[in-house]
């Protein structure tokens, strides 16, 4: 029987007078790769921050691991690792000063702390930049690092926001492995792009997203046979016409 990590049903979020998600449905199984495409404002990053548990729901059901996100947000957040958009590293510090602070937040600490460490660097390719002020490191050597950090706590689920924006190509590639190996360990990945490519590669299904409402939840292989092959024609073509739906 399939195990679903993520279970949401008429999932809503409003800001006021706005509303940023309404009424979503959809489910995540363990060890699947899920991805969220839209334009911007669609409703992606506040879908994630609600599972994330960073944000409570307005309305509706969702559940991770079974709990309800307003029941028990620690639990969930425990097993959680979360890769924002941001770049919010501490540049006081080295990259492995990084993940040794980081670490506390899960009582990771004094050798198992420095073990998990060292593994997590040498997965992202950053052994050797260990003793390096944040300052000094490029773009996808900090992307490199957010990831590193996301998988402190061992996660079951790590969720990933836009996890390769501004990288160059190879270094976009090199973060593709790494989530492709994640995947191959059965951790249950959850990530916004606007790379069709990289949805192409890694995602097992993806829900498109526009206005707070999710248009088609389907494969990119579906979507692509259905839309000429191409899945930024799929992208266009669902997101326009729903934009258009709604003015008539």
């Amino acid at each position: 029987m399939t195990m679903h990590i993520v279970t949401a049903r008429n999932l809503t979020k409003d800001y006021n007078s706005l509303r940023a998600v309404d009424g979503i449905n959809f489910m995540i199984s363990k060890g699947e790769c899920f991805g969220f495409l839209g334009p911007n404002g669609a409703g992606k990053t506040t879908a994630m921050s609600m599972i994330s548990c960073f944000m409570p729901p307005t309305s509706g059901v969702l559940k991770v691991f079974d709990i309800n996100v307003t029941d028990n947000p620690s639990l969930i957040k425990s097993r959680t690792g979360v890769m924002p958009q941001e770049d919010n590293l501490d540049v006081e510090l080295s990259v492995y000063e990084n993940l040794i602070v980081y670490a506390r937040y899960f009582d990771i600490t004094g050798k198992e702390a420095s073990r998990v460490v060292w593994e997590l660097l040498e997965f992202v390719e950053l052994r050797e930049k260990s003793g390096v002020n944040i300052r000094k490191l490029s773009g996808g050597m900090k992307r490199k690092l957010i990831l590193a950090r996301a998988l402190l706590n061992n996660p079951e689920l790590v969720i990933l926001d836009e996890p390769t924006t501004g990288l160059d190509p190879h270094t976009r590639h090199s973060v593709w492995d790494k989530l492709k190996h994640m995947k191959s360990l059965d951790t249950t990945l959850i990530l916004t792009t606007h790379y069709m490519e990289e949805a192409e590669n890694i995602c097992d299904r993806v829900a498109i997203m526009d206005t707070g409402s999710i248009v088609t939840i389907d494969t990119p292989a579906n979507l692509m046979k259905a839309h000429g092959g191409n899945l930024e024609k799929a992208y266009l073509n669902l997101t326009g016409k729903h934009l258009k739906e709604q003015v008539l």
